[in-house]
């Protein structure tokens, strides 16, 4: 983790634009493996107190890894590796459901002609090239989709603001038009009419592995800004404001162990996601991450229980962290939102599956004997709030 040290200390304010830091410090190499990119994200949110920093970082990572890495040829990774890619597959109101795509992508001289729109372009306007998925042909109904590497100052393409969304910064997210874009043959990643089976599903559970990891980065930074407040020193009037007991009720003190308490199961339920992470992000790596993985929704349910938590107790934060804690709960927020109906349909098709009698609760979908819980990541509430809460040995960095 040298490279964030040496970005940290040359970029005081490592939210006003990154990426021209974090290319000076060798951060926009390419990394080893998917493990290497999640413990990499979790450190630069878990430093910075900034999702978005950690998007902007690992999204680029992943399509170079995922995309270029898997699928581009020996020319296209020449040109491309290590320059900044980005992702363009959801349209306006209909998602990145493929019976509702209509980006196409015909036969041109030499190429293929693009026209189309596509929205929620993750870092889209500071990307040298985008991936655009669009129709290339339909065989009995179903539509077929080749991905293409679209260079961003084409002729055709346009970007635009997504307006509403303001969370995750610096991360950007924006609209891209396409106006009949032509690109050559060459430009095609991958096989023709697969890359959205090949390419953009298993890439969903991809980013969820590893989008973990900048969850947990988020919350041991969350815990860390309850370093220096006592719970007794808060007075009966702030224990009351963070929901313990009533005005005149009980002891300051027996409030306090109460609250050191509530803060402990946070430590605690943030070392079981980070093993539970570890283990995703293993599997992952080895080849053997099955798609809709049990894990991974189960991560995501004990996330936002955790959220939850912490938003009970965040009136007892340390006043200097009030205003950062609640950015970070509100960009949590914003991340564990993404794809909330695809997520919840997956969460469903687990307890009909239960009921049939056919739900695997065992095995690696179960986390299994890869995640090691315990160790100095289970330390207590007293310690997290002197700001000594080692929440995880590899993830800290």
């Amino acid at each position: 983790m040298d490279a964030i040290e040496t970005w940290l200390a040359q970029n005081p304010d490592p939210e006003q634009d990154p990426l021209p830091g974090m290319r000076r410090a060798g951060l926009l190499a390419p990394v080893a493996d998917y493990a290497a990119i999640a413990r990499g994200k979790a450190v630069l949110v878990e430093r910075t107190g900034c999702l978005g920093i950690g998007g902007v970082w690992g999204g680029r990572q992943l399509v170079l890894r995922h995309f270029l890495g898997g699928f581009g040829s020996a020319a296209q990774q020449a040109e491309w590796s290590g320059r900044a890619l980005s992702v363009a597959i959801s349209e306006p109101k209909v998602g990145a459901h493929p019976k509702l795509l209509t980006t196409r992508a015909e036969a041109a001289a030499g190429g293929f002609r693009i026209s189309g729109r596509k929205a929620w372009v993750s870092d889209g306007p500071s990307a040298d090239a985008i991936i655009v998925f669009a129709i290339t042909r339909e065989e009995q109904g179903r539509k077929r989709y080749s991905a293409f590497l679209v260079p961003s100052d084409m002729p055709g393409l346009g970007f635009g603001e997504m307006a509403g969304f303001h969370a995750l910064r610096p991360s950007r997210h924006c609209l891209l038009t396409l106006d009949g874009a032509v690109v050559p043959a060459a430009a095609m990643l991958g096989a023709e009419g697969g890359a959205y089976e090949a390419m953009a599903l298993p890439f969903r559970d991809i980013e969820d592995a590893v989008g973990m990891f900048g969850t947990l980065g988020a919350l041991r930074h969350a815990v860390r800004l309850f370093a220096g407040a006592g719970a007794a020193g808060l007075g009966t009037a702030g224990l009351v404001k963070a929901g313990f007991g009533t005005a005149g009720a009980g002891t300051p003190g027996s409030a306090a162990a109460a609250v050191e308490a509530e803060l402990g199961g946070i430590v605690a339920l943030t070392a079981v996601l980070q093993a539970g992470a570890e283990a995703v992000v293993g599997r992952l790596d080895a080849g053997r991450l099955r798609t809709g993985d049990a894990a991974l929704v189960g991560l995501r349910i004990l996330a936002i229980e955790i959220l939850g938590r912490l938003r009970m107790q965040a009136p007892m934060a340390a006043a200097r962290g009030q205003d950062a804690l609640a950015g970070l709960l509100a960009d949590l927020d914003a991340t564990l939102s993404i794809a909330q109906g695809a997520r919840l349909a997956r969460q469903t098709r687990l307890g009909e599956a239960a009921l049939r009698g056919g739900a695997a609760l065992g095995g690696e979908a179960a986390l299994g004997g890869e995640a090691a819980f315990g160790g100095e990541a289970a330390l207590g509430g007293e310690a997290a709030g002197r700001g000594g809460a080692a929440l995880g040995g590899k993830t800290g960095g």
